[in-house]
């Protein structure tokens, strides 16, 4: 078995999206089955002043657990962490999240750069990044930065995406390694962790 196929080749999936991002998210995650063997942070674009039922949302979709990220938890494999409303969310050295709220990036926070970034600096070629929909290029310059220490970068196409604004950002990096619809994407990335994708499909709404 190559190591880009090996399931110790991939430690975390990191996905970005925004407009359009939660049925996007609902189809990626419901591909999963209950035993995807890496950890799975999200951020999605939300109204900062809101509490959200993201979560709640999105298990209806998946048999993975799904919960809001908090501060110094550590991640653990085949769990859904969701950034909370106006944090950034950060991984650190050995898998434990950082929850900031510091400054806006690019008028968003979350930002899909920062978590991206840390992810890169963490887990190296052992990263997945994937952006989806979503209007603006939050997520293209932490694509550039999970592939430049040798990760695996997936985009949805903008052609298929609900909105094209992040998906295009992030193919004009030249950083992408699949360029895909969203309905294929969840196949990819089981294929790279080394696990079967589930044959559930979406019960739930959004």
């Amino acid at each position: 078995m190559s190591e880009r196929s090996s399931s110790k080749r991939y430690d975390v999936l990191a996905v970005a999206s925004s407009a359009g991002g939660i049925p996007a998210l609902g189809v990626l995650l419901g591909a999963f089955g209950p035993e995807f063997p890496v950890p799975v942070l999200v951020v999605q674009h939300l109204d900062r002043h809101r509490r959200t039922s993201l979560a709640e949302i999105l298990a209806r979709w998946t048999t993975l657990a799904v919960h809001l990220a908090g501060d110094q938890e550590q991640i653990e494999p085949g769990i859904v962490y969701i950034a909370p409303p106006d944090h950034h969310l950060l991984v650190e050295p050995g898998g434990v999240l950082a929850l900031t709220s510091s400054e806006l990036v690019h008028f968003v926070r979350p930002s899909a750069d920062l978590l991206f970034e840390s992810v890169a600096g963490t887990y190296g070629r052992r990263a997945i990044a994937c952006v989806l929909t979503g209007t603006g290029s939050d997520g293209a310059l932490g694509a550039q930065a999970v592939k430049s220490r040798g990760g695996t970068v997936i985009v949805e196409d903008p052609q298929t995406a609900a909105f094209d604004g992040m998906p295009n950002a992030a193919v004009a990096t030249g950083s992408a390694d699949f360029i895909v619809p969203v309905a294929q994407i969840g196949a990819v990335v089981c294929g790279l962790v080394g696990t079967s994708d589930s044959t559930r499909r979406p019960t739930g709404g959004y």
